[in-house]
């Protein structure tokens, strides 16, 4: 999986969070921290799963 891909289907995620947060009632402040906690979950863990895999070193 590459990793735009991984990234486009992590902000469609994202997007569904924020709005049922705002739907929600919760503070704007709150929403825009808890938002930049899981993009930069999100960014670490796109760059962890595509990330061609080191050859062994003997």
């Amino acid at each position: 999986m590459s990793f735009a891909l991984y990234m486009v289907g992590f902000l469609v995620f994202l997007a569904g969070v924020v709005w049922a947060a705002v739907v929600a009632g919760v503070p704007q402040l709150y929403i825009m921290i808890g938002a930049l906690i899981l993009l930069g979950i999100g960014i670490l863990s796109a760059v962890k799963r595509t990330r061609p895999k080191d050859p062994p070193t003997t």
